[in-house]
């Protein structure tokens, strides 16, 4: 498998800090990627988005994953560990009670991709000039779409449209959202907290993510349009795209996809 990536978090234009954290790292054999957005006064956001990806990436680099099953188990089981252990912290220490955060899990492996999800943190793939969101959001204003309640315009500007249903740390124990499905060398993700999806919408991304720049300039594109609609919140995206599967075979043009692309987070 090969792949070409970069990632990058941003405070965006009204924060005073970031409460985003962000893993991206690959090898021939596998790929770990992950956004997590923090919520919680006192820092206590970007303790627990911190405790989640080094949790996560930890349990799932001491884990070894010869099938699409076992990789999925150990990950259910890396968001579970992550989710205990953000909760103890919240016990512990009174002035971190009510810190959680979102965490969207990307892993690429054998050909395959597998996802894990909760909260409002966002995955799509870009797909034969398609956009498609992969991950579906535990939020209030996505229960009343589902209900019929809500179009998806209208939750976008609902005055409770940052509400989430369901993050790592608020309860002792958590059930994440998976899903898994085939890779195609081409495949391009995103992975982003809502402070980029909440800003610029799928059809501005699909603008965007069409003009084909490298991963690096995707990125800083992304999150200055984010930027230039206000950056209400801390702006994080990582971008994976797909040059090999397994054959070592690649459809894209090494001039529009260069192999060695990652850009540095701050």
């Amino acid at each position: 498998m090969e792949l070409t990536y970069a990632s990058r978090s941003d405070v965006g234009m009204i924060r005073a800090g970031n409460e985003d954290s962000v893993h991206a790292d690959a090898t021939p054999q596998r790929g770990i990627f992950v956004v997590a957005d923090g919520m919680g006064g006192h820092a206590a956001g970007e303790v627990a988005s911190a405790m989640a990806v080094q949790i996560i990436t930890r349990e799932l680099g001491a884990r070894t994953t010869a099938s699409l099953d076992a990789a999925e188990a150990a990950l259910r089981e890396a968001i579970r560990a992550a989710n205990r252990a953000i909760f103890d912290h919240t016990l512990s220490e009174s002035e971190k009670q009510g810190m959680g955060t979102t965490v969207s899990v990307l892993i690429l492996l054998a050909g395959h991709y597998l996802i894990g999800q909760v909260g409002d943190s966002r995955i799509y793939r870009w797909r034969d000039g398609q956009l498609e969101q992969l991950t579906k959001d535990h939020s209030y204003v996505q229960e009343q779409v589902d209900a019929g309640y809500l179009t998806p315009a209208q939750a976008r500007a609902h005055p409770y449209s940052n509400v989430i249903t369901r993050c790592v740390g608020a309860t002792p124990d958590l059930q994440a959202d998976t899903y898994r499905g085939e890779l195609q060398a081409g495949d391009l993700f995103l992975v982003a907290s809502d402070g980029l999806t909440g800003m610029v919408e799928d059809d501005r991304l699909h603008e965007i993510i069409a003009s084909k720049l490298s991963p690096g300039r995707l990125v800083d594109a992304l999150i200055h349009e984010a930027n230039g609609h206000g950056g209400l919140d801390n702006i994080t995206a990582i971008v994976v795209q797909v040059i090999a599967v397994d054959d070592g075979r690649s459809d894209l043009p090494t001039a529009e996809y260069p192999k060695i692309d990652s850009a540095p987070v701050p």
